[in-house]
This record gives structure tokens, C-alpha cells and sequence, in this order.
């Protein structure tokens, strides 16, 4: 059994909207290869507790798949922070912990951030949201054109040509066919709207202070570049004693799943020294 406080760091995955623990799996297995521990989280509403409905199942209904929220609506963004709270403080007994998220993932990460900065070697964003001089997520989405937050369940299982070459252009535009299918097989259904509305934005005295990394990636049509350097740009004037440091990756929203090892190389050179992990 490993002691306490063994000085090597655990990472703590979260995923983004419609995830799941099983987004991360490539990536915890190039990190585990590196001989580092790392855990994923299910969100609450997530992962075993997902809502998948029997209209949402063939030959769908959908009909009735939109008909009523999922069960998911009623998860908050301190719901989302008190689990990963907990994860994060359990892994805690082992040595330093690195929290990393992706996509909406950030506003839970960021959140955490500002309950219990102690706890945190480091906070890493793979293209997540970092709400920073606006409240919320939906309140960037809303400066790109997207004014709704989606309150109904998502059909991924769509066959429609069209629809599937929309999203795979928005997600993950440099996947075979193949690959994007096999992603977007992962995603569930339902989240909760709640937790892109919630202010989550970061706060100089507690999140400010926790070493943090941006890997930026350069392909991402739903988070685009820019948008990713606005709010590097925000952070770093919020603490500029304490900037990002930033990586990029040459892929799309989703291509976490396609280039693992080249992320995890980043993490792995992230903790190589004791002086940046705590």
C-alpha cells in the first residue's frame, strides 16, 4: 500500500458537458505508462448515474426524449464542486494533486479552485472555460453567438448526414469518420444547464494563487483560439505575479482522444520538478 504523502502528484480528471469518466481513458493510460496516478471523475448525473431513457434507445422516440428535463437539471454547480471537492482531498492523503478539466469542465474546476486553493498543487485547462472578467459560461458562449443553453436532452445518436457533419466539424473536425462516431458514442444524452449559468468566476485571493497551466488547442471550433487566449489574457492581468503557463496542441475540441501521449508528455514535464508541484 502506498504511504501518505509519498511526494508524487495524482491528477484528477473532470470532463466537460456530456461527459463522462470514460473521456479521459487514453490519456490516464499514457499517464499511468509515466508511472503517475490519475483518476477521473464521474460529475454528478454522470458516468454509472447517466440518463439514458428508453425513447432515447432504438427505434428512438423523440419525441418523448425531449418532452421532459432530464434528471440532470437539477445538479448545481456546488453539487459538481462538493464531489470533486471530496475526490480531490481523498487523493490528498497520498501527496500533491493536479486538477485538470476540459470544455465545461472549467467552471467546476475553477470553482473548486476557489473553495480549497490548499489543497491544489496546480490547476490545468485542456481548452476549458476559465470564466474570469464574465460570470459564466453561457455568458462567453453568448459573446460567440450562442444565446441558448440547451434545457432538453441532446440526441447523439442522430443518423442524419447533415447533423453528424456539423458536429463533427464543430468537435472534432480532424478524426476519421470512424473516430468521431466512436467519440461521440461516448457522450451522454443529458446535462444540466445550471452549471454553465452559474457564476464561476475565479477569484484573485483563493483560485489566483494555485500554480496554473492553459493547453490551448489550436483547432477547436467550439472554443476557439481566441477565445481561449481572451481568457489566458484576463487570468494573467487578474494575478500577473501568477500567469498561465501555456502549452499548445495542434487538434480539435474532442482530440484530447487523439493525441494522449502528446498531452500527457505535457503533464508529465509539468511535475518533473518538486518546485512546480507544491
Amino acid at each position: 500500500m502506498l504511504s501518505p504523502w509519498d511526494g508524487r502528484p495524482t491528477f484528477v480528471f473532470v470532463h466537460g458537458a456530456h461527459g463522462n469518466a470514460g473521456y479521459w481513458t487514453p490519456l490516464l493510460r499514457e499517464l499511468g505508462l509515466c508511472g503517475h496516478r490519475a483518476i477521473a471523475v464521474d460529475l454528478p448525473g454522470h458516468g454509472a448515474d447517466a440518463y439514458f431513457p428508453m425513447s432515447y434507445q432504438a427505434p428512438q422516440d423523440l419525441a418523448a426524449f425531449t418532452e421532459l428535463p432530464a434528471p440532470t437539471a437539477a445538479v448545481t454547480l456546488q453539487d459538481n464542486v462538493s464531489h470533486v471537492e471530496t475526490i480531490v482531498r481523498r487523493a490528498g492523503v497520498f501527496g500533491p494533486v493536479v486538477l485538470v478539466g476540459t470544455s465545461g469542465g472549467g467552471a467546476t474546476i475553477s470553482a473548486v479552485g476557489n473553495a480549497i486553493p490548499e489543497a491544489l498543487a496546480r490547476v490545468v485547462y485542456i481548452s476549458a472555460w476559465c470564466c474570469v472578467e464574465l460570470p459564466s459560461v453561457a455568458a462567453y458562449l453568448a459573446t460567440l453567438g450562442h444565446h441558448d443553453v440547451a434545457t432538453v436532452p441532446v440526441n447523439w445518436r442522430t443518423a442524419d448526414p447533415d447533423t453528424l457533419m456539423a458536429l463533427k466539424d464543430g468537435l472534432m473536425a480532424d478524426a476519421t469518420d470512424e473516430q468521431f462516431r466512436a467519440c461521440l458514442n461516448l457522450l451522454e444524452p443529458a446535462d444540466s444547464p445550471s452549471v454553465l449559468t452559474a457564476d464561476s468566476r475565479v477569484h484573485a485571493t483563493t483560485w489566483g494563487t494555485i500554480p496554473r497551466t492553459y493547453i490551448r488547442l489550436s483547432r477547436d471550433r467550439a472554443i476557439p483560439p481566441e477565445m481561449q487566449d481572451k481568457m489566458i489574457a484576463e487570468a494573467d492581468a487578474l494575478t500577473p505575479a501568477n500567469p498561465f503557463d501555456v502549452h499548445t496542441v495542434d487538434t480539435s475540441h474532442m482530440g484530447i482522444r487523439l493525441h494522449p501521449t502528446e498531452i500527457a508528455d505535457i503533464l508529465d514535464r509539468l511535475t518533473s520538478s518538486a518546485d512546480r508541484v507544491g
